[in-house]
């Protein structure tokens, strides 16, 4: 969330600011209203606090007690304005960044440069799902048998590729300075509502476990970021790099159509993920090296990428700026999201009370970046239609072979 200080200072930027990513800039006027009177009755509180005092010192118990029942229809009034103001304050979207460009949705996004050379095919590629299915890859009719539509099993080499994507991503994030961890899959509502992900509504993409506050996590970002809530960070241990390997659930309600077929759009995948705490003003960069570190780990991966930056109006609530990498997928004949990386700067810190302690002793909330390193779904597919050949088998990128054992995926015999 917003520091209320900037909205009540500069409410004509936050207005400007979410008004670029589609919000009702109602909203500011909305808080502010609340809070003038939340401030003019807290105000009023405290006065008659000081007048009990003063009656009790003066041991006037009959006029005592009135003012204490004033008090407590009072504070009941500023509770019931605080949870209001505080509802309205959580639906401000972060401003975006001043260097975002401006648009009104993923239309206006703009392409920063292409990496790699399309594959040129001297036969009708496959897609993955048929690939998968004719080397006995992934089975999605036991799934949607089992668990229902949007599920799959992967099988045989299907399950090697993907432990050796987790391990390639790890050793690679490992040898770039990041702590590994392997994060819970479930986390308190406090997490995920925290870091953005909504439970409830037309937006929503958490699986709620009943009778309970835990929900499925749709990214290792929660759990990441819950490490240090409500914890101060000494500056000299920052930045402080995690890589979360988990699995990933969201509902994906209404996602239908060829662009979301076969692994691309589902409702479990495995994830590894980059997170990073850091100070405002080293933010920027560490945006910047983890979209680096994106781009070379693609690189290793031999797959052709496109560099996609996200307009003010398909930044989400959360980021003030945000790239994605969009790999070129055969199948479909076009580019498909395999990564993103964000700078949430301390919106998400503020919601999770993550701060960190200046060398002069000066307390501040921290910054907090995200960034896909892979999500094996989705780099599954680009790998087995970029590298398909003719004869019906699968060439496995270099980088890959020493944790799959082979260099190309047959048909089973």
């Amino acid at each position: 969330m917003l520091d209320i200080n900037l909205i009540r200072n500069n409410p004509g930027v936050v207005k400007e600011g979410i008004f670029k990513k589609g919000a009702d800039p109602k909203l500011v006027d909305d808080f502010l209203a609340l809070d003038k009177e939340w401030r003019e009755l807290t105000k009023e509180a405290d006065n008659l606090r000081a007048r009990q005092n003063e009656l009790s010192a003066q041991r006037n118990i009959e006029e005592g007690k009135k003012v204490k029942i004033q008090v407590q229809e009072i504070e009941t009034t500023l509770r019931k304005l605080e949870a209001n103001r505080q509802e309205i304050l959580e639906q401000i979207p972060n401003p975006p960044s001043d260097k975002a460009p401006v648009g009104k949705d993923e239309s206006e996004n703009i392409v920063l440069r292409e990496v790699g050379k399309k594959p040129e095919f001297n036969f009708e590629p496959k897609d993955h799902v048929k690939l998968g299915k004719a080397l006995d890859l992934i089975d999605f009719e036991a799934a949607s048998k089992v668990a229902g539509s949007g599920f799959y099993y992967l099988k045989n080499d299907g399950v090697l590729l993907e432990l050796a994507l987790v391990r390639y991503a790890l050793d690679f994030l490992a040898k770039s300075g990041f702590d590994l961890w392997i994060t819970p899959d479930l986390a308190r509502e406090k997490f995920y509502l925290g870091t953005g992900y909504v439970p409830r509504g037309p937006e929503a993409q958490t699986y709620i476990i009943e009778d309970s506050d835990l929900g499925l996590i749709a990214t290792a970002e929660i759990t990441l970021a819950g490490i240090h809530a409500d914890e101060i960070i000494e500056e000299e241990n920052l930045p402080k790099l995690y890589a979360g390997y988990s699995h990933c659930f969201r509902q994906e309600a209404g996602a239908y159509g060829k662009y979301s077929k076969g692994l691309y759009r589902v409702h479990q995948f495995t994830k590894v993920e980059m997170f990073a705490y850091t100070t405002p003003e080293n933010s920027p960069s560490i945006h910047e090296k983890l979209l680096e570190l994106e781009e070379k780990l693609w690189q290793g991966l031999g797959v052709p990428y496109r560099v996609v930056e996200m307009c003010t109006g398909d930044l989400g609530a959360m980021a003030v700026k945000k790239f994605d990498l969009e790999a070129w997928m055969p199948g479909r004949d076009d580019w498909g999201e395999v990564t993103s990386a964000s700078n949430t700067t301390d919106y998400q810190a503020r919601r999770l009370g993550i701060k960190f302690r200046r060398k002069n002793g000066e307390v501040e909330f921290a910054h907090t970046l995200n960034g896909t390193a892979l999500a094996t779904s989705r780099a599954i597919i680009a790998i087995l239609e970029n590298y398909q050949t003719k004869e019906g088998r699968v060439i496995i990128p270099e980088v890959l072979r020493d944790y799959v054992g082979k260099a190309e995926i047959e048909p089973q015999k």
